[in-house]
């Protein structure tokens, strides 16, 4: 007997979109990531991304919990952030702008703006800030 349904492999590996490269993040106790004891050129990058707002809410991508982790190494600025959902519909002008205003900073010659979805974002990753901004913007949280 035939099947019209393809034959699949429960252990492949699914990859939801295909614009995106999937990466293991830090573990969820790290996080979030908020650049304490950042020093030098990586002090500089977290300043900077603390003054980029989320494009649907005036809330910091820090406080808002997208950025896993920032290191800085002979002048590439690696940045490991998420978005609050894989659909989002300013991914790529978020993405573009991170990129770009880090790759502003004095020191930094390139940046590698890593897109990770694990562990998942979640509310519990917005900091004490990140909450009083969004209850101040109207939502509940």
């Amino acid at each position: 007997m035939t099947s019209d349904t393809p034959d699949t492999d429960s252990n492949a590996d699914a990859t939801p979109c295909a614009y995106t490269e999937y990466r293991e993040g830090e573990d969820i106790e790290e996080l979030p990531a908020i650049g304490e004891g950042a020093t030098g050129v990586e002090a500089d990058v977290w300043e900077t991304l603390y003054e980029i707002d989320d494009p649907e809410m005036p809330v910091s991508i820090v406080d808002l919990g997208l950025i896993y982790g920032v290191s800085v190494e002979d002048g590439v600025a690696t940045v490991d952030m998420t978005l609050t959902y894989s659909g989002c519909p300013a991914r790529d002008m978020l993405l573009e702008q991170v990129e770009r205003e880090v790759s502003e900073v004095d020191g930094v010659e390139a940046v590698d703006l890593r897109l990770v979805w694990s562990p998942e974002w979640t509310i519990e990753m917005v900091t004490d800030q990140g909450k009083a901004d969004l209850k101040e913007f109207g939502l509940s949280v």
